[in-house]
């Protein structure tokens, strides 16, 4: 059997229970173009083929690929992809429209895995990930908290986030040193506020957060002075942690022009 390997960050779920709150979720059906990230030793890859009788697995540990495609004859048809998900284009698939993704993610990998599947998100119809319970605070995260910050706003300006239960370690084998929690993710059809160009959005959002202590006046003087902020009808002397979307939004569309 495949030990968990620690550059892989692997910590393989065995608690049935758990994959049947995972597949009570998701609720796979036969048709549905699903893709799991980081299969594992099958867990839940295996009761999820035998729901949709067709999965794509992306796996970075080839010694594993072997141990899945073993398992998985006779219940369905599993295919599977040696690959960094990171640098993976899910515009590669042939059915790469209404994806749905489901995971296991690795704690090391996955913010920016997430960021990186935002750039895919017209393709996805949903995501449903177990990710550690501190990240998916933060994920579903209300402005004025602590647990709010730069992956709330990015995601939430994109879509709707869930935060559905949480995982004790004992559910995996190695067990965690930490909490771990299911969130489900839905990309909106269109983003729910105009932000001129992304790119300023993104940097914004970054360079407001990456000092979280400081005043907006201070946080965006390489983007905004005090005027520009004021005229988005926001106080300069607030943190952006009190900002919601929209008011990144129009920072954003301000900072764009």
């Amino acid at each position: 059997m495949a030990r968990p390997r620690k550059r892989f960050g692997q910590h393989f779920l065995h608690d049935t229970q758990v994959v049947e709150r995972i597949l009570g979720a998701v609720d796979p059906r036969p048709g549905e173009p699903l893709l799991e990230i980081g299969p594992g030793r099958g867990a839940l890859t295996l009761p999820l083929l035998r729901r949709c009788k067709h999965l794509i697995a992306v796996e970075i540990d080839r010694d594993l690929v072997p141990v899945l495609q073993r398992e998985a004859e006779g219940i369905g048809e599993l295919e599977i992809v040696n690959a960094d998900i990171l640098k993976f284009d899910l515009a590669s698939l042939e059915a790469h429209h209404g994806l749905r993704l489901v995971g296991n993610l690795p704690y090391n990998i996955s913010t920016p895995l997430m960021f990186h599947l935002l750039d895919s998100a017209n393709l996805i119809r949903d995501m449903h990930f177990m990710v550690q319970k501190e990240v998916a605070l933060r994920a579903v995260a209300a402005p004025g908290g602590g647990d709010y910050g730069r992956l709330s706003v990015m995601l939430q300006y994109r879509c709707r986030c869930e935060y559905l239960f949480d995982v004790p370690p004992a559910s995996f084998r190695p067990p965690p040193k930490v909490d771990s929690a299911v969130i489900r993710l839905q990309p909106y059809a269109r983003p729910q506020c105009e932000i001129g160009d992304y790119a300023v959005f993104s940097e914004l959002v970054q360079t407001a957060f990456g000092q979280r202590r400081k005043t907006l006046s201070n946080s965006l003087k390489p983007m905004l002075d005090r005027e520009a902020i004021g005229a988005c009808g926001i106080d300069p002397g607030l943190r952006a942690e009190n900002l919601a979307i929209a008011d990144f939004a129009c920072l954003s569309r301000a900072a764009s022009r």
